[in-house]
């Protein structure tokens, strides 16, 4: 996953302070937490620039989110499961996340390895080679996790 190079200190002197202009913004950052165990750098970077600037935009912004990964229809890790799949299936590293979301969500290696295959089959060999990539990263994270 990239790693955001913005220091929240120039983006509160540039943008403002979001959690000044946006009520939940404790809150927001709250559900990344909840779903992944860490709120992702790009979507930190978001909360704070967005919030501070236009915190509706915002608004609309987690309440889709929240909306469309929380359907009735599907529990957590299904949806997980499919999130992944779909980011992985546009080479998109932020699959990485939902991977790990949906290892705490109950998903096996073997499921997630399972949509990679389905990966594999529609965008090739990159998408293959990305996804052992990024379950190998999850293993390292939840091991590092478990050492500490």
């Amino acid at each position: 996953m990239a790693e955001s190079k913005h220091d929240p200190a120039v983006l509160k002197q540039a943008f403002g302070d979001s959690s000044e202009r946006d009520p939940k913004a404790a809150q927001r950052a709250q559900t990344y937490m909840e779903m992944a165990g860490f709120v992702p750098p790009r979507v930190k970077t978001r909360l704070a620039v967005t919030g501070a600037l236009d915190p509706a935009m915002l608004s609309l912004q987690e309440d889709a989110r929240d909306h469309a990964l929380s359907p009735a229809c599907f529990d957590e890790k299904t949806t997980q499961l499919m999130v992944f799949g779909i980011m992985l299936g546009q080479l998109n590293d932020a699959a990485q996340m939902h991977g790990i979301a949906a290892r705490r969500a109950g998903a096996s290696w073997e499921e997630l390895q399972a949509v990679i295959n389905l990966c594999y089959l529609f965008r090739g060999v990159p998408a293959a080679n990305r996804g052992a990539d990024m379950l190998a990263a999850i293993a390292m994270r939840e091991a590092e996790g478990a050492a500490q």
